[in-house]
């Protein structure tokens, strides 16, 4: 139990440290770096011929995922983007127009309008693009404490492969992981793809 603690307070600091960073980086700077993180994520095979993807939204200074998105849209990939149910889990609803379908919801971030959209069975994903606060080129990502995407990989997609999206200053050698942090199959950066063989 005191290790387990410790292990708490070690990511709790770690976040702070890691999203402090940032959180520095000019818009400019994180525009420019996510073209590129996207460019390294086309030279995924399974990327590629994947047909039903579910991402995140960029929110603040996370890895831009909204060009991606309406790229893949634009070749005919069915996309899902996640509603937050507090407290519970994650909705996929599939994407028509990202500058008309998305909303203010769950701590301001960008989500589907469900009036609208239609539902995504999880079952169907064949690739989720994760977000993150902290990862490690062993598979290891630290989310934002909230464990949704934890428990949506665990519990409701955990056929689909993991593709977690970061900037290199977001990678530390090894994170401390607990218990119910799933893995990635792959981790992407600007300075290139790790494939992680989780499977």
């Amino acid at each position: 139990m005191v290790d387990e603690l410790k292990i708490v307070e070690t990511r709790r600091q770690l976040r702070r440290e890691v999203l402090g960073a940032r959180d520095r980086l000019a818009a400019e700077e994180r525009e420019r770096l996510s073209r590129v993180i996207h460019e390294q994520l086309w030279g995924i095979a399974e990327f590629r011929a994947a047909l039903v993807l579910f991402s995140y939204v960029e929110f603040r200074s996370e890895v831009e995922t909204l060009p991606l998105i309406k790229q893949c849209l634009a070749l005919g990939k069915q996309v899902a983007v996640p509603l937050t149910i507090p407290g519970e889990t994650l909705q996929p609803y599939l994407l028509k127009d990202p500058d008309l379908d998305l909303r203010p919801g769950y701590c301001a971030i960008p989500e589907p309008d469900p009036d609208r959209l239609d539902f995504l069975d999880p079952h169907l994903i064949e690739v989720i693009i994760l977000p993150g606060s902290v990862f490690d080129r062993q598979g290891g990502r630290l989310g934002y404490s909230g464990g949704y995407y934890d428990r949506f990989l665990a519990n409701r997609a955990p056929q689909a492969l993991r593709i977690g999206l970061a900037y290199e200053l977001q990678v530390v050698p090894q994170a401390p992981l607990l218990s119910h942090d799933m893995r990635l199959d792959f981790l992407v950066t600007e300075l290139g793809v790790v494939r992680v063989g989780r499977k």
